[in-house]
């Protein structure tokens, strides 16, 4: 079950877990977290809440783990994902 879509829902509190558990997915900013660009399908960098782009490539597959490790790690559970 691979890991197709992955966006950042309102309340980050810019805790830097995601991040370090993906760097190839998640990015800190000043007031919260982003999907970054490379990692999305649409190319664009954001929360990807609303567009809810899928993972570039067969990155979902690739970084299920990490991706997981990452919404483990939330801890206010703002990162939400779609498998197939």
């Amino acid at each position: 079950m691979a890991i197709v879509k992955v966006w950042i829902e309102e309340g980050c509190t810019v805790c830097n877990e995601c991040e370090s558990a993906a760097p190839e997915v998640f990015k800190i900013l000043d007031e919260t977290s982003v999907i970054l660009a490379e990692a999305r399908q649409d190319g664009v960098e954001g929360l990807n809440e609303t567009e809810k782009s899928p993972l570039a490539g067969d990155l979902g597959s690739e970084l299920e783990d990490e991706i997981n490790e990452a919404i483990e790690a939330c801890p206010v559970e703002v990162i939400k994902f779609e498998a197939d």
